[in-house]
């Protein structure tokens, strides 16, 4: 979906701030056409992704389980 040029003029720093933090571009349409605005440097797909909490407790106790009582050879 393109922005018209009065949503760009209205809110151009958080649009330009936008377009830097996801690296998503964006399109302002104007009577003679469409224009993009895109950040130069592309950020990494890896860059997105959000820290989730999967453990219920800490990686260090897990690592220390003595599992010699349930190994059977």
């Amino acid at each position: 979906m393109a922005l018209s040029v009065s949503a760009l003029r209205q809110n151009i720093y958080k649009i330009f701030d936008r377009v830097l933090e996801t690296g998503v571009p964006v399109e302002i349409e104007r009577k003679q056409g469409r224009i993009k605005i895109i950040p130069i440097k592309k950020r990494s797909k890896l860059d997105n992704l959000k820290k989730h909490k999967i453990m219920a407790c800490p990686p260090e106790e897990i690592v220390h389980i003595d599992w010699s009582k349930e190994w059977r050879p």
